[in-house]
């Protein structure tokens, strides 16, 4: 459900130990150079940690990308269990659908500002701007190609695999100054990986153990040995 207008949304200060700088959305990616193009309606709206942003099934009007904070994209299944698609993170665009509604629920993993773009707007901006059209294109390619990726992961790792995948993946979109504050809790990325969150705490505990990374704090990680991980996610 939507909430308040935002009109300057603050960026979070950087935790400590070493802290990692604040990010912020590029000032220039596909996403904003569209929401600003001529005819297209955009606007900003922020959601509480856990709110919902839109239902599984519920009509797709809006197309988002994350301001700030982070989204996680879900499935339930038929006996409850909680299948995660994606985590998007700052800058990443998500509820670009091939249908009229949405296959899969969206949620706002912390407090989390996003932008919102009326679909039918992209769509005419699309019709009349060949640019607009590859950029939308060039954003569902990397959604298809993380959703391919995702599958593999799911259906041919064992469990230190795709926890390394993880870590791995993380560190490319997360690290600053060599750390990587992760938004999500040990069961997310549990639902995440197919795996139970005893699972998860099992495989992070080893790999502490190994030395292959480091805590400073639930969330807060550095990873000491990357060839070990990519060498096990190989």
């Amino acid at each position: 459900m939507l909430t308040q207008t935002i009109t300057a949304p603050a960026v979070p200060a950087a935790k400590v130990f070493p802290a990692p700088r604040a990010q912020s959305v590029p000032a220039v990616d596909q996403f904003s150079v569209i929401a600003t193009c001529a005819g297209v309606i955009a606007s900003e709206f922020s959601y509480r940690k856990d709110e919902e942003i839109y239902g599984e099934g519920e009509p797709s009007e809006y197309v988002y990308q994350v301001i700030r904070g982070a989204v996680r994209t879900y499935k339930l299944l038929s006996d409850g269990r909680r299948q995660i698609g994606t985590f998007h993170l700052l800058g990443d665009v998500f509820g670009l659908e091939s249908g009229m509604n949405h296959r899969l629920a969206a949620e706002a993993i912390i407090d989390t500002t996003v932008r919102l773009v009326k679909r039918s707007s992209l769509e005419q901006a699309a019709n009349d701007n060949v640019q607009v059209a590859r950029k939308l294109w060039g954003i569902t390619a990397g959604e298809l190609r993380h959703a391919e990726d995702h599958m593999l992961l799911l259906g041919r790792k064992n469990a230190m695999e795709r926890v390394a995948n993880f870590l791995l993946e993380m560190d490319r979109r997360l690290a600053v100054a060599g750390m990587m504050a992760l938004p999500m809790c040990r069961r997310d990325i549990g639902d995440y990986l197919g795996l139970t969150l005893e699972t998860v705490s099992r495989a992070l505990s080893q790999l502490h153990g190994e030395g292959v990374l480091g805590f400073s704090g639930a969330r807060q990680i550095v990873l000491r040995n990357r060839q070990h991980l990519r060498n096990m996610d190989a």
